[in-house]
């Protein structure tokens, strides 16, 4: 059988129907003269154009079902845990990594003010009713199945969380926010190291990090929340990534060999949090409406793993900044001793190039430029040479992005590391604030 054409005008997504026109009887078109019935490829797009119509509308509903409950046999919760999705900030940011992530960029393609309420609206339902997992609807037989049934009849929680950002390009002209955009917002600028020439994995209106304890998980909730909200946005990019497990024990480790994040913020302290993950309304130059929010950083970087390979073990230590087996600063023993760059002010043990000292210069001017590191290692199969498509899916949060991401990029320029990474694509999103009760919803604040 032929496959469909993917430039198909008939393929493409459809705009978002008018309230009352998406509750419609769906009773099918007039028939035409001809006797003879369509190909099977264009009644399924048809189907494809009609569904666009139905389901960010459905989305409300469905969510309510999962929360009244369905007949169905309770299944176990694969990971035995659902983390909170509503609070006075989203899930996914502070929540340690799961095993399995997907970050997707996307288009919003919503023709107005309205659709774009209506797909922020959509996204609270379904991101509800999935992080809180339970008995999937029942399907009547004559019916498109209510979900993919790819995880069973009894939806788990999983872990899961997924957390929506926006980007500057949705504060343009076509929903009338331009005077509303967070105050430090912008596309994402391409560093003196980067490689983004031509990378088609750059910004987008609107962002996704998916995480679960399983990657099927992950995967469901994509296609479930692309599903609703066919006709209101369109991925642009997609990149997955999962978490390794500490070996033998601390931080996890990248495709370098080397333990990473391990200097990160402490998260249960909230006077920390306050002073650099979340933003607050009306602080330097902030509208009132991002309280509770966050910067979000996403940043495709490639490794050189096959170059980095042949380096000695010395050499690769010293531009990091750490022993590759312990994770230790060079001048500590366990990944947990605080580098003494006082003791040292030469760099004669922890070179002055070292990676973990231009990051983090632990001086009391940079004490403010703290950034919350949330990465995962991504593998990508082989590039056309037959080299290792492998490396980093580096996100970080936090409450200024010039201050501290761009301000620690900026140390970090042409560090000796430049040789053997690449970064390729990724883009600055707004990580909203939380959904924080039953009656509220995404974006409430930014669209009252």
């Amino acid at each position: 059988m032929t496959r469909p054409d993917p430039t198909d005008p008939a393929l493409a997504p459809v705009a978002a129907a008018p309230v009352d026109a998406a509750l419609g009887d769906g009773a099918p078109a007039a028939p035409g003269k001809c006797p003879v019935a369509p190909p099977t490829g264009l009644r399924r797009r048809a189907f494809l154009r009609g569904a666009g119509l139905t389901t960010a509308l459905g989305a409300g509903a469905l969510a309510g079902a999962f929360a009244a409950g369905a007949d169905a046999t309770t299944a176990p919760d694969p990971s035995g845990r659902t983390i909170p999705f509503h609070g006075p900030h989203q899930a996914g940011i502070t929540t340690p990594p799961q095993a399995a992530a997907s970050f997707v960029s996307f288009t919003v393609i919503a023709p107005d003010r309205a659709g774009l309420r209506q797909l922020l609206g959509v996204l609270t339902d379904r991101i509800g009713a999935l992080t809180a997992g339970g008995p999937v609807p029942a399907t009547d037989l004559a019916s498109p199945p209510t979900d993919s049934a790819t995880l069973g009849p009894v939806l788990p929680s999983d872990g899961l969380t997924v957390t929506v950002g926006v980007g500057a390009s949705l504060f343009d002209g076509r929903f009338g926010l331009a005077g509303r955009k967070p105050a430090r917002l912008v596309e994402m600028p391409a560093f003196p190291d980067d490689d983004l020439v031509g990378s088609k994995e750059l910004h987008g209106d609107l962002s996704l990090q998916i995480c679960a304890d399983s990657r099927d998980t992950v995967m469901h909730a994509l296609r479930d929340i692309t599903r609703h909200t066919r006709g209101l946005m369109q991925a642009s990019w997609k990149v997955d990534g999962f978490h390794a497990a500490p070996r033998p024990s601390g931080t996890p480790r990248n495709q370098l060999g080397f333990k990473d994040g391990i200097a990160n913020p402490d998260t249960g302290d909230a006077k920390v949090t306050d002073a650099v993950l979340w933003t607050h309304g009306g602080a330097n130059g902030e509208p009132a409406w991002v309280e509770g929010g966050s910067y979000q950083v996403i940043r495709i970087i490639r490794m050189l793993v096959e170059f980095w390979d042949r380096v000695s073990l010395h050499e690769q230590e010293t531009m990091i900044g750490r022993r590759r087996d312990s994770g230790a600063p060079l001048d500590g023993t366990v990944e947990s001793d605080l580098p003494n760059y006082q003791a040292d002010p030469q760099g004669l043990i922890v070179p002055m190039t070292a990676h973990i000292r231009l990051a983090n210069p632990r001086t009391a001017d940079t004490a403010d430029q703290l950034i919350l590191r949330r990465g995962y290692n991504y593998e990508r199969g082989l590039d056309l040479d037959g080299n290792l498509d492998v490396g980093l899916v580096f996100c970080c949060y936090q409450q200024d992005v010039n201050r501290q991401f761009t301000a620690v990029q900026q140390r970090l320029a042409g560090e000796p590391l430049v040789d053997y990474i690449s970064p390729t694509g990724g883009g600055y999103f707004f990580a909203l604030p939380g959904v924080k009760g039953p009656g509220d919803r995404f974006g409430s604040a930014l669209l009252a």
